[in-house]
């Protein structure tokens, strides 16, 4: 599915990466299987990346189970170095919710607060991937 203006590809390098960290990370209620990575070009968003869901209604008319689909915007993305495409993607994965039902986790709540759960888990991923 392409625009004149906007194009995507399949980001395999990203889908083992999220693989990785899923494992490592012990993020038992996410199915890599249904995580589908993509990088985007020529988009006008400022984002690093995002993450789609796919509805609870699409999922029940069609007869399909949840899935999630990670972009990666190329002209951002491309220019960080791997430690922070790491903390992208882990940011983009606590969107996901404990029951992985396709819908979405907001950046705040009451009781949590996104960034300070992406940098608690990097650092759990750093140290096991240093033993």
């Amino acid at each position: 599915m392409q625009s004149a203006k906007l194009a995507w590809e399949e980001a395999r390098e990203v889908k083992k990466e999220i693989e990785k960290i899923v494992k490592i990370l012990g993020l038992s209620h996410i199915d890599p299987s249904r995580i589908f990575c993509y990088k985007t070009e020529g988009s006008k968003s400022k984002s690093y990346a995002r993450i789609w869901s796919y509805p609870k209604i699409f999922q029940l008319a069609l007869g399909i189970k949840p899935a999630y689909v990670i972009e990666v915007l190329s002209k951002f993305y491309n220019k960080l170095g791997e430690s922070e495409k790491r903390r992208v993607l882990i940011h983009e994965l606590l969107h996901i919710p404990k029951n992985f039902s396709g819908a979405l986790v907001p950046h705040r709540s009451r009781h949590r607060r996104l960034q300070s759960e992406v940098n608690r888990l990097y650092k759990e991923y750093e140290l096991a991937i240093r033993r």
